[in-house]
C-alpha cells in the first residue's frame, strides 16, 4: 500500500482503540488482508460489549462526544475508509467495520455474482489457525470450502493448507468429487472436517457436501434450512456413497458457514435490520455472540447478488 494509505490506517486503528478503551469494559480488534481478485484490501473490525450507541447518526457528526474529547473519531474513520459501517444495539454493544483498499479506485471493480465475507480467527495463544477458508471462481461457477483441521496449531494448519492446495487444483464443479480428491491428497496429515459448497452461476443453484461438524445454514429473509453433513474425517475415513444436497438461490440466497469453534444456536432475528449492512457485520455479530474462544473460530457469510 502507498505510505499515505498506511498513515490513514494508522489513524483509523488509533481511533478504534481509543473508543474501545473509553467506552467498553472488553472487546477486540480483528484485522485481515484480502487479495480480492487483484483489488487487495485491509479489513479492520472493532467489536465491543459496551453499552451500545443510541443515536448513531448524531454520534457520526464531528464535534459530538460523550466524553471530553474533540469528537472527531467516528467521522474521521468514515472519511479515511473506503467502506465504513457501524452496527450497534443498546445493551448489546457495537461493531465498527473499516475496509481500506490498496487502490481506492478499484474497490468497485469486477463483476461479483456472489459476495463472500469470511472471518477466520485462530485459537487464543496460537500463531496459526487450524481453520481455513478458500474459494475458487470460474465463468460457470463459484466454489467455497471451509475446513477445520483436527485439533489446532501447526499440524491442524498443515492439514487445512494441503486441503486448500488440493481444492484449488481440482478442475470440476462437484462438491462430492472435490471432497474425494482432497481426501486422497491429505492422507499424510491429521485430517480435517470439511464442507464444500458450489454455486452454479447459470442455473442459480447451490450444491453442497459436508463431512464432519462444519455448520452450514442456507437462508433467505423468511426461511432457512440447516445442511446435514456425513460422519467421517477427510484424509482418514469418508463414506463410500455421498449425495450432494441442492438449493435454489431463489429460495435460499444466502449461506452461513461456521467451524465448531462457533456455537451454532444462531438466531439472526436477534440483529434488527442487519440485512441492510455489509455481510461482514453479520459475520462479526455471530462471532461476537457465539465464539467459544477455546478453539479456532470461523464464520463465513455469502450472498447471491
Amino acid at each position: 500500500m502507498p505510505a499515505k494509505r498506511v498513515s490513514e490506517i494508522d489513524l483509523i486503528v488509533a481511533e478504534m482503540t481509543s473508543n474501545l478503551f473509553k467506552y467498553s469494559d472488553d472487546g477486540e480488534i480483528l484485522a485481515g488482508l484480502f487479495l480480492n481478485d487483484g483489488a487487495p484490501y485491509l479489513e479492520v473490525i472493532c467489536i465491543d460489549n459496551g453499552p451500545g450507541i443510541i443515536n448513531l447518526s448524531k454520534m457520526m457528526q464531528d464535534g459530538v462526544s460523550t466524553t471530553s474529547t474533540l469528537g472527531h473519531g467516528l467521522g474521521s474513520m468514515k472519511r479515511l475508509s473506503d467502506v465504513f459501517e457501524i452496527y450497534s444495539q443498546p445493551g448489546w454493544g457495537t461493531i465498527v467495520l473499516s475496509r481500506v483498499y490498496s487502490d481506492a479506485g478499484k474497490h468497485q471493480a469486477g463483476r461479483y455474482d456472489l459476495l463472500i465475507r469470511p472471518i477466520v480467527v485462530s485459537k487464543p495463544g496460537e500463531q496459526v489457525s487450524g481453520d481455513g477458508f478458500v474459494y475458487k471462481k470460474t465463468d460457470k461457477y463459484i466454489k467455497l470450502m471451509l475446513a477445520d483441521g483436527l485439533g489446532h496449531g501447526p499440524e491442524a494448519n498443515k492439514a487445512i493448507n494441503e486441503a486448500a492446495a488440493a481444492f484449488r487444483v481440482f478442475p470440476d464443479f462437484s462438491p462430492t468429487e472435490t471432497l474425494r480428491f482432497i481426501h486422497h491428497a491429505i492422507k499424510k496429515t491429521r485430517g480435517a472436517v470439511i464442507n464444500v459448497v458450489g454455486y452454479d452461476i447459470t442455473a442459480k443453484r447451490w450444491s453442497s457436501t459436508g463431512i464432519g461438524n462444519i455448520f452450514l445454514r442456507m437462508q433467505s429473509p423468511g426461511n432457512f434450512k440447516n445442511h446435514m453433513s456425513y460422519n467421517g474425517i477427510v484424509g482418514h475415513n469418508i463414506p463410500n456413497t455421498m449425495n450432494e444436497q441442492s438449493y435454489l438461490a431463489e429460495q435460499f440466497n444466502q449461506l452461513i458457514m461456521c467451524s465448531d469453534g462457533i456455537k451454532t444456536r444462531i438466531e439472526t432475528n436477534k440483529y434488527p435490520l442487519i440485512h441492510k449492512y455489509d455481510l461482514t457485520i453479520l459475520a462479526a455479530a455471530i462471532y461476537k455472540d457465539h465464539a467459544r474462544r477455546n478453539d479456532d473460530m470461523s464464520v463465513i457469510v455469502a450472498k447471491v447478488k
